[in-house]
């Protein structure tokens, strides 16, 4: 009860206050009111965007440091990191796949300071029947941060000038060649099976637990292929000790340019791109999501960055929000086609 009578007296007190004061300002008073009370719902998401960051972010990459998604991720968050004036952590969160860094992204709050940096998302949602997550319902592509061309190399004393020799011979000898990846699922294996299905020849699989491991076994002359990520492969083709016979883009790469591509080789639907991209939870804020969309794309205009990217063979892969989004989804299709007719299965 003197809860409710000091409300009273000073509700009355507000009341008897505003009475007197002149009309024009007592009108503004009103105006201001009404303005907040339809404005404080609609605007809260506007609120935090134009706050956002206005603490640390912390960026997953779902694989181990020095990755391909590692690298890159580092690269352009560095750069992020200083034009909004905010430290960006990159926690390297590896296993099964990418999908255990992946759910936390999904499980994490959708406010911008917790943000994912990969390029496997499409492949974990066609190689894993059960995920602890929704690919397509729980993340918002934000913007890619480069592709990486893998290329498609051989040791010299296999004797392979061409992809078309590789070709021919895997046909001669049905099964008998061998290909190395980095592990099922990964970049590599999708990358040599797209090209093994597009030519039409078998060829022996042989997973390893990393490219360092898949790449001597090919120096060695033990494994016939492999798919690498063009940056781990251009100082040994320099080198004179691994011969590149394609790379797996739809473009040639700007540093091994005299290297054709699968797709010139006409093999329909042998292309593949190892790509990487900025990730947040479905439910962020648009506006969020289109200022980390800004400034990712302005710190992939600084010549300083695109220096870096180049060194380890990134190129651009600029592309609008909707862009990405359609070009996310269309990749999902694409691998689920690609895990169907290569009968890929993996242990979750």
């Amino acid at each position: 009860m003197r809860s409710q009578i000091i409300w009273d007296m000073s509700v009355n007190r507000e009341a008897t206050m505003t009475a007197h004061m002149p009309i024009r300002q007592r009108a503004c008073i009103a105006v201001f009111a009404i303005a907040c009370s339809l404005t404080a719902f609609p605007c809260s998401d506007a609120a935090l965007a134009q706050a956002w960051p206005a603490r640390n972010i912390t960026a997953i990459v779902p694989f181990s440091a020095g990755s391909g998604a590692d690298l890159i991720g580092r690269i352009v968050l560095d750069q992020v990191s200083k034009q909004v004036g905010r430290p960006i952590t990159v926690e390297n969160r590896g296993g099964a796949g990418g999908t255990l860094g992946a759910n936390v992204i999904a499980k994490a709050a959708p406010d911008g300071y917790t943000i994912l940096a990969t390029g496997a998302l499409a492949i974990a949602h066609a190689l894993y029947p059960k995920l602890p997550y929704n690919t397509l319902q729980d993340f918002v592509p934000v913007i890619p941060l480069g592709q990486q061309p893998l290329v498609l190399v051989t040791a010299p004393a296999k004797g392979f000038k061409s992809l078309g020799d590789l070709i021919a011979a895997a046909k001669d000898r049905p099964g008998a060649l061998n290909f190395a990846s980095s592990g099922v699922g990964s970049n590599s294996h999708f990358a040599a099976e797209r090209l093994r299905i597009s030519a039409g020849f078998e060829a022996q699989h042989i997973p390893f637990r990393g490219a360092t491991e898949a790449l001597t076994e090919v120096l060695s002359g033990r494994v016939d292929f492999f798919y690498v990520p063009l940056g781990s492969a251009l100082p040994l083709i320099h080198d004179g000790k691994l011969v590149a016979l394609a790379v797996s883009t739809l473009k040639r790469a700007s540093a091994l340019g005299q290297v054709p591509t699968t797709t010139e080789a006409g093999l329909i639907d042998s292309a593949y791109t190892f790509w990487v991209s900025v990730f947040l939870p479905a439910k962020t804020p648009r506006e969020i999501v289109v200022r980390l969309h800004q400034e990712t794309e302005k710190a992939l205009h600084v010549p300083s960055v695109q220096e870096r990217l180049a060194t380890i063979g990134v190129e651009p892969m600029p592309m609008s929000l909707e862009q990405i989004d359609k070009y996310f989804r269309d990749e999902i299709e694409v691998n689920v086609k690609l895990v169907k007719a290569a009968n890929i299965v993996a242990q979750q």
